[in-house]
């Protein structure tokens, strides 16, 4: 029994020296992380929005271009947290928001609200937060979503929407992964069109089974020469839906796949075109925000 215990001793203690070993030394400061509530006005009820808040350090006080963060139908995943740790260490605040929690949603295709808009609330509430932070730049606020977050970040670039608000303020920069380019102009209620002039950017993958490998491409070149001047894409050969959520495969089925007829849905990871694509995000949210503090890994 004393030698059993002596070689879990030892086993124990080997692990140990191992892990602190591989520990690893940020080489900047973490930057301010705050977990908050902020309150949406709905067309008939409240509700508060859960998020995460996270200011890059600066002894400067000067304010600070900023990113919402909009998670899939599958909710909050590794996805948001890879390109937030990318913006922030480029000087770029960023708020995650939870757009499932207050409606007691666990996500998925069968328990999620029954349309994006019913989810624009949360947007709009989470712009006028940030808008209203001293430490943060109103007039350079930009989005980034992903699929279900992704129609949102289409949706709020269209004056259709936005007016909505009430409001002058508008995003001054929005990038939309994988958004299921053939509803645009396509299914009413999902205009893309009368576009407020701010930059966006549009990356999707060739194997994406929400569309054919055509459809984002005929969706840009049918757009308006007035609309088309704001609209870049990218297409990523090789690359499924969710290629950024770097977590295993994932096989799901969702009504709104293949050009809607409805089916299965690979999600699969690629870490190399991941790298490329935050790497793209970081570049189009600096160039829109005019913001030179870039210091990627």
């Amino acid at each position: 029994m004393n030698n059993f215990i002596l070689g879990l001793f030892l086993c124990l203690f080997t692990l140990t020296n191992m892990l602190d070993a591989n520990a690893k030394v940020n080489s900047q400061p973490l930057p301010h992380t705050f977990y908050l509530n902020i309150p949406v006005q709905g067309p008939s009820s409240t509700w508060q929005l859960s998020a995460k808040y996270q200011l890059p350090r600066s002894e400067s006080s000067k304010p600070r271009p900023a990113v919402i963060i909009v998670h899939s139908t599958s909710g909050i995943d590794s996805t948001g947290q890879f390109y937030a740790k990318a913006l922030n260490k480029a000087g770029i605040a960023t708020l995650e928001v939870d757009l499932w929690g207050a409606r007691n949603l666990m996500g998925g295709s069968d328990n999620r609200p029954n349309s994006p808009q019913e989810t624009l609330p949360d947007i709009f509430s989470a712009l006028h937060y940030l808008a209203q932070r001293p430490e943060i730049d109103a007039n350079n606020i930009g989005i980034i979503g992903f699929s279900w977050g992704g129609v949102l970040s289409m949706l709020t670039a269209t004056e259709q929407y936005m007016a909505l608000t009430g409001t002058p303020l508008r995003f001054a920069a929005h990038v939309a992964h994988y958004p299921v380019c053939w509803l645009y102009n396509n299914v009413p209620g999902f205009e893309f069109t009368n576009l407020t002039g701010a930059p966006i950017l549009i990356q999707s993958g060739n194997l994406d089974a929400y569309d054919t490998p055509e459809t984002c491409p005929m969706l840009v070149s049918n757009l308006a020469t007035t609309d088309a001047q704001f609209v870049s894409l990218n297409m990523f050969k090789r690359a499924y839906h969710a290629w950024d959520r770097l977590e295993p495969k994932w096989l799901v089925t969702d009504p709104y796949s293949h050009l809607g007829q409805g089916g299965e849905v690979l999600l699969a990871p690629n870490k190399r075109i991941a790298r490329k694509s935050k790497h793209n995000v970081v570049e189009f949210f600096s160039a829109a925000f005019n913001h030179n503090d870039v210091d990627e890994d």
